[in-house]
């Protein structure tokens, strides 16, 4: 740890704090603090919820809580009663009016996020929640797992999938551009009339892909599966071969194929646990490196 990473974290923590606007006297032009906001935010998302269960979800002091808890029991926001299963458990539960002031608290807080991210190009918006997305995975919980979207491709991501194969292989592999060329001409080769690709993004970020290829008329290929080594862990690259199967049967293929190295053990594990069986291997080599060429495959 340095002395300037550590200036660093409390710059950015004043420019964000002054961005959200914690400094104000009320969040969101309400007579309430950002912690008292937050409260209301976690009694919002359950039908109720223990004293106790809430200050450690928040990391809240006991005194402190419980003058929040009074304050909003005295403007009708909130309705505190003992648990009818346990009477030394106190429970809290939003008043129709505590719903009413959340929601719109929810609509401002959503509108003036909206209004920040207009103000940026598309590449910017993208930059920003991937930074965010880093930050939360650097600084969170042990195991905590980020929620993940799979979506068709888009244009752009084309382009993507060559660059991340050939960076990401040469970094972990010594894989050179022989092997990124071979990529783009599979990615140039591809006829979406027929073939078709899913890319994984996480917090919003491409995080992984795969594509489902036609071989012949009763055999489909599956194709550069791909997962950033940020997202490994979450389960991504089972999803994209799952993905891939399921449209491959759901197109009448008979039969699926694949091709891969022995020196990628995560996906062999993947292809393996979805059914594939090896069907010869071979030597190779890859930029001077000597690898073995694998042929796997399953019936659909």
């Amino acid at each position: 740890m340095t002395e300037a990473r550590v200036s660093e974290v409390r710059a950015f923590n004043r420019f964000y704090t002054k961005v959200i606007g914690v400094l104000q006297a009320g969040m969101l032009d309400s007579p309430y603090s950002l912690t008292e906001v937050r409260v209301l935010f976690e009694l919002a998302q359950t039908e109720q919820m223990a004293t106790g269960e809430l200050r450690t979800l928040l990391d809240l002091d006991a005194g402190y809580l419980s003058r929040i808890l009074t304050r909003f029991e005295t403007d009708g926001l909130i309705a505190r009663e003992r648990s009818a299963s346990d009477a030394r458990r106190q429970v809290v539960r939003l008043t129709p009016a505590g719903s009413e002031t959340f929601g719109g608290l929810d609509e401002r807080s959503a509108g003036e996020i909206e209004r920040l991210l207009s103000g940026l190009s598309e590449e910017d918006q993208r930059r920003l929640v991937a930074g965010m997305a880093a930050i939360r995975g650097a600084l969170g919980a042990a195991g905590e797992r980020e929620p993940y979207v799979i979506r068709p491709p888009r244009p752009g991501d084309l382009g993507w999938v060559v660059h991340r194969h050939g960076a990401l292989y040469s970094g972990e592999y010594g894989w050179g551009i022989a092997f990124e060329q071979l990529v783009a001409r599979i990615v140039g080769g591809l006829d979406f009339s027929r073939d078709t690709g899913w890319i994984a993004e996480v917090g919003g970020e491409r995080a992984g892909c795969v594509f489902c290829v036609r071989q012949d008329e009763t055999t489909a290929k599956l194709r550069m599966l791909l997962v950033e080594p940020s997202a490994r862990g979450l389960g991504l690259g089972r999803r994209l071969v799952e993905e891939c199967l399921r449209h491959a049967q759901a197109e009448g293929y008979k039969r699926i194929v694949l091709w891969t190295r022995d020196s990628l053990v995560s996906a062999r594990r993947i292809y393996q646990a979805a059914g594939f069986e090896l069907d010869s291997e071979e030597k190779g080599m890859e930029n001077g490196i000597e690898v073995t060429e694998q042929m796997w495959s399953r019936d659909l």
